[in-house]
Parts: structure tokens; C-alpha cells; sequence
């Protein structure tokens, strides 16, 4: 509850720093079979180009006796040119299963626009991203070994949008991940944190196992006068320490007044050989005050 309460604060207090500027919000909610997470969301645009923002995640997992809290501040910049953001991020100590778990880290994301053709309505972008995280776990190795301490991993994207005619959008994206302490001879490892925190991965599942790459892509149907879409997505990912993995979302996007914008969306996974099928269902509220 402490931990709960804190969270509560530290959202609660964000819309009271706001002097001048843009506030938004977001809430959102992702639920499956062996999960449910809840996220709150509050940025503040403290300057032409900057924003700064706190998000607190409570997930309550099958997996995991007691529930994982976990807290990201993150700090943007956007112009015509390029834009960055980088985000920070800490999880509380979990004591599930008499072991303890914890999680800390930073992602940042440049976005630079390669076309801004405002006349034919062609816009295109590539995006780098890199993030770096330290996690305490259990590691089982091939050997029948078990590891329990600090982990460093790194994970680094490209990407790349394109925009046509104000009416369809294609993203192509992957991502590849180091693990500077080794990862050769594992079996299985255990932790809390989850790999969406150091890039998206493209799937709106709670995402422990320590990955080797993703590779994917999406298209979306816009309608920009409606301030509504429709997208697809698929992503392939292969793991250190799970079967290679399918991933497919289908969402809708649609603006429920001036302030609030809705986003729905159905996500199924499935391993290779269709063995450890998962539907996970996902909604999020925007608000711009």
C-alpha cells in the first residue's frame, strides 16, 4: 500500500507544478489471462519545444505473488528538425517467492525527419533509439547453476515512418539487444522487469524474458479530419530464453470530445508450432487540457 499511496502522490502532485504550458494525461488499462497492468500518466509542457512528465505502472501478474510497481520520468524535446526524449525508470523491490527482485534503467528515442513535404502531404522519419537497464533476477543455467544478482542489459532500434496524403502511414522497425554480462549457457530467468520499458516491442504483453532481436512492422488508415485510425501491426521476435515468438495488434484510435482521444486494441501472441497462444486486450485514454 505504501508503495500504491506513493505512485498516487507523485500523480497527484504533477498538475499542481503546472504554471504555465500544455498539461496532458493518459490512463490506460492492458488485461489478459495472466495479467493485468494499469498505467497513469501526466506530462506538462514547460517550454516551446520541452516537456517533462512522471508515469506509474502497477501490474499484478500470475507469475508473481505480490504485485510489481514501477515509476518513469520522462523528458522530451520536439521541433520541425528532429526530436529526443529520454526516460528514466525505476522499479520498487519485489519480495515474491522469499527472493527479491528489483529493476532500474534509462531509453532515449532521436526522431529526424528525412522528408516534410507539406505541398503533396509526404512525410517521412527514421528514429534511433538506445536504452541501458541494470535488473536483480534469478538466472538457471545450462549447468544446473543459479545466479542470483544485478544484470546489465542494452537494447538498440531503428525505424522508420512514412506518411502519405494525410490518409495512410507504414512503419518498419527492429530492435537487438546486448547482455554485457554474458547470456551463453542460460535456461530461464526470472525477474520483473519488463523489456517494454526499454523499447517497444511492438505487443501490449508484459514482456520477461530476455530477448535476442524483434523485427516488425505497421500500417495504419488515417483519417486525420476525424482525429480516428485504424492500425495493424506484426512483429517477430526470438528469445534467449523462450520459443521464437508471433505478435499481432489490431487497434482503433477515435476522439471521444476536443480533450480526450481513445485508443482500443486486440493483441494475440503465439509461439512457434501455434504452442502457448495469448489474447491480451488493451485500452487507453489521452487528455489534453
Amino acid at each position: 500500500m505504501k508503495k500504491l499511496f506513493f505512485l498516487l502522490v507523485m500523480l497527484g502532485f504533477a498538475p499542481l507544478c503546472v504554471s504555465a504550458g500544455e498539461l496532458s494525461g493518459a490512463a490506460e488499462y492492458t488485461g489478459s489471462s495472466e495479467f493485468n497492468q494499469v498505467k497513469a500518466q501526466a506530462a506538462w509542457q514547460f517550454a516551446l519545444n520541452w516537456s517533462v512528465g512522471v508515469e506509474g505502472k502497477f501490474a499484478d501478474e500470475d507469475a508473481f505473488k505480490d504485485p510489481i510497481y514501477a515509476v518513469k520520468m520522462p523528458i522530451a524535446f520536439n521541433s520541425d528538425l528532429f526530436s529526443f526524449n529520454i526516460s528514466p525508470f525505476y522499479y520498487f523491490k519485489n519480495k515474491s517467492d522469499h527472493a527479491e527482485y528489483n529493476a532500474f534503467g534509462v531509453s532515449g528515442k532521436l526522431i529526424m525527419t528525412l522528408e516534410d513535404d507539406s505541398l503533396n502531404e509526404l512525410y517521412s522519419h527514421a528514429y534511433l533509439g538506445a536504452a541501458f537497464a541494470r535488473q536483480q533476477g534469478i538466472l538457471a543455467l545450462d549447468d544446473g547453476r543459479v545466479s542470483d544478482q544485478y544484470y546489465s542489459q542494452a537494447a538498440y532500434t531503428l525505424g522508420l515512418h512514412k506518411n502519405f496524403f494525410r490518409a495512410f502511414s507504414f512503419e518498419a522497425i527492429g530492435t537487438a539487444f546486448q547482455y554485457p554480462d554474458g547470456i551463453t549457457g542460460v535456461q530461464s530467468f526470472r525477474g520483473i522487469m519488463d523489456q517494454q520499458d526499454l523499447v517497444f516491442l511492438q505487443s501490449h504483453d508484459i514482456v520477461h524474458e530476455l530477448p535476442k532481436y524483434t523485427v516488425g512492422g505497421r500500417f495504419t488508415r488515417l483519417w486525420a479530419d476525424r482525429r480516428a485510425t485504424l492500425y495493424a501491426s506484426y512483429r517477430f521476435g526470438e528469445f534467449y530464453t523462450a520459443d521464437p515468438e508471433h505478435s499481432v495488434v489490431l487497434g482503433n484510435t477515435f476522439a471521444l470530445t476536443q480533450q480526450i482521444q481513445c485508443d482500443l486494441a486486440y493483441n494475440h501472441l503465439r509461439t512457434v508450432h501455434n504452442e502457448n497462444k495469448r489474447d491480451i486486450f488493451y485500452a487507453q485514454l489521452r487528455f489534453v487540457f
